[in-house]
């Protein structure tokens, strides 16, 4: 009932995707902070790949992914214990999506509105 193509099957595949997004960061993160080992000058270059607009706009769409996957944590953990939360399993999506918006968007737009200051003054 709950993954017949409708919101719970959207937030099964949305949870996947986001996790597999902080997973693939985390991997990044991993990399740069083993590269201080190689010495000060690769590990200052690296670091710089974070300044650039692209990667800016991947960590916005990773903040994304870690509200979003934090929030439909708590409403599986919700279905998980109070197994009558299936049977609201449609309304407590689109509770979350509703906090997921209220918390991504003022987000979004300070980290934006930083992107944009940075490009504005020359990087």
């Amino acid at each position: 009932m709950l993954y017949k193509g409708r919101e719970g099957m959207w937030s099964w595949i949305l949870h996947r995707v986001a996790g597999i997004g902080i997973l693939l960061f985390l991997l990044l993160h991993i990399v740069d902070i083993a590269l201080i080992g190689a010495g000060p000058e690769l590990f200052e270059k690296f670091l710089g790949l974070y300044t650039h607009p692209l990667f800016r706009i991947m960590e916005i769409a990773l903040v994304g992914a870690v509200f979003y996957h934090a929030l439909n944590g708590i409403r599986v953990i919700l279905i998980d214990f109070w197994p009558r939360a299936a049977n609201f399993q449609r309304p407590i999506f689109y509770v979350e999506m509703v906090v997921f918006v209220a918390l991504f968007t003022p987000t979004a737009y300070l980290m934006i509105r930083a992107l944009l200051m940075a490009q504005g003054q020359g990087g």
